[in-house]
């Protein structure tokens, strides 16, 4: 049966359990809202993967010791389910006062469990990745923020807070391009809670090309409207591929931690290397 996110622990009082539970994950499936961008399973027009961090990380030796990581946690965008933040935090909490013999122990039961989960449902399944950083480790994260043209520079006035694709347009009639285009004014809103999540976006493309103001209007006009960062990445990257018909196309989204996490939704045409999962100032 499909879960849905009203069902969730979004919103809701909720016991902090300090001991290892993987039920504590809630799948949420990825196919309703596809299915508004009238994408059905068959015919997903991108590639990419969602990058998680997880800050708060902490785990037992075997005498007791407590231990700290960093997670690094990726997960293909063809899984049929994404993981509940809220859920994902609950279940990371759970390692927090049980002992496991070594980090490699702890590593490969956050791959299992959320492999089984963004996997569920579906007649084959596939591994996520999971790559754990240890304290001495810590001074090696940088900070840096999304190469490209900055959008935030144009002094545009802004009316439309929910998404408006129709202000997206393109030079069909001129020589293509080839254009990478950031902006650090995206804001949407949690689906269920409706809290806001703050996040930066980069966009790369060539072809035909795109009206940088109209752009960035459609950035803004994320302002108000209410769903997951999975879904408004591929809602930006569904809406530019079919208002502005790029021969290649990405979308990235790097969005502020909330309980200790922070997701970074990729999407792209054609397949290729991620991006490296390095936090921006405002992680």
């Amino acid at each position: 049966m499909t879960r849905t996110p009203e069902q969730s622990l979004l919103g809701k009082a909720a016991d902090y359990r300090d001991r290892y539970d993987a039920s504590l994950l809630f799948p949420i499936a990825r196919a309703p809202k596809r299915e508004e961008l009238g994408l059905a399973p068959d015919t997903i027009p991108f590639f990419g993967a969602d990058l998680w961090t997880a800050f708060e990380l902490s785990w037992l030796t075997p005498r007791g010791k407590p231990q700290v990581a960093i997670a690094h946690v990726t997960v293909p965008c063809e899984t049929p389910n994404i993981v509940e933040s809220k859920s994902f935090k609950l279940y990371l909490g759970s390692f927090s006062n049980t002992p496991f013999a070594s980090a490699d122990e702890v590593r490969e039961r956050i791959r299992a469990d959320v492999s089984e989960a963004v996997w569920r449902g579906a007649p084959a399944a596939s591994s996520v990745g999971v790559r754990l950083l240890t304290p001495e480790l810590f001074d090696r994260e940088p900070i840096h923020e999304l190469d490209g043209l900055n959008l935030d520079r144009l002094d545009i006035e802004c009316s439309q807070y929910t998404p408006a694709p129709e202000l997206l347009t393109a030079a069909f009639d001129e020589q293509p391009v080839q254009e990478v285009l950031v902006s650090q004014l995206l804001k949407s809103n949690c689906l269920v809670t409706g809290q806001p999540d703050w996040g930066s976006v980069q966009i790369r493309y060539s072809g035909p090309q795109i009206d940088q103001a109209g752009l960035l209007r459609y950035l803004v006009s994320f302002r108000n409207h209410n769903e997951f960062h999975e879904q408004c990445v591929e809602r930006i990257f569904m809406d530019i591929r079919r208002r502005c018909r790029p021969v290649k196309l990405s979308v990235y989204a790097r969005y502020t931690r909330r309980g200790g996490l922070d997701i970074n939704p990729f999407r792209t045409s054609h397949p290729g290397a991620l991006p490296p999962n390095v936090r921006t100032a405002r992680q």
